[in-house]
């Protein structure tokens, strides 16, 4: 069952250049009659009480969502943390009820719909500030849920050259969040597992074909 937070909202990482891919924006590309990126903000929606794209370039080009894109606000393509501050900037100026954001990748189609829940739950039981997910062994650390309040640190770390996520988080106190993985016809499927390159585009729509993830 999906629980919205309407103390939480949610940003959708598209900023990257999907070198892997091609170029071009990834998010868009078509997953059995959707786009990747409709697939995620309609899994994301009923979650959070807002929703927002972070993207760069035009922003005409994701115009279909009604959404509002908001670009990074330190330049030069710095990696997923640029995303997170831009989320969290957008936050700050436009809603100011929500403490937190949830970020999610775009090529990461089977988000599960209990997502945020989750995140928040393990704040609490883990006593951190951030939570990130992990699945099969495995940290997600562009999938978590960011306190606003730490927007001036992180620019502030941005600033000083600081790119790797958990270079970051481990100053404020990260929980890592277990995710099962999904049994799809006796295999195990990872919820966030993510199309970077054609072969695994490939991989998605074969499992999107077969009806496979729901979520968890």
């Amino acid at each position: 069952m999906m629980t919205q937070r309407t103390d939480i909202a949610g940003v959708l990482l598209a900023g990257g250049l999907s070198r892997r891919m091609g170029g071009g924006d990834k998010s868009l590309l078509d997953l059995a009659g959707q786009s990747m990126m409709r697939r995620v903000v309609d899994r994301m929606t009923p979650q959070v009480a807002k929703l927002a794209i972070n993207a760069n370039g035009d922003p005409a080009r994701f115009a279909d969502f009604d959404l509002p894109v908001v670009a990074d606000t330190i330049g030069g393509f710095v990696g997923p943390l640029a995303g997170v501050l831009a989320g969290m900037r957008w936050a700050e100026q436009s809603a100011p009820d929500v403490r937190w954001i949830a970020t999610v990748s775009t090529d990461a189609p089977f988000v599960p719909t209990t997502l945020v829940e989750r995140l928040y739950d393990e704040l609490d039981t883990q006593m951190a500030a951030i939570a990130l997910v992990k699945s099969g062994g495995h940290l997600h650390p562009v999938i978590g849920l960011w306190p606003v309040d730490l927007a001036d640190d992180l620019e502030a770390a941005l600033k000083d050259g600081v790119r790797k996520v958990l270079h970051w988080t481990d100053r404020h106190g990260m929980a890592a969040v277990e995710f099962s993985l999904i049994d799809v016809d006796g295999e195990d499927v990872d919820p966030f597992f993510n199309a970077n390159t054609p072969q695994e585009l490939d991989r998605a729509r074969e499992l999107v074909q077969r009806d496979a993830l729901t979520g968890e």
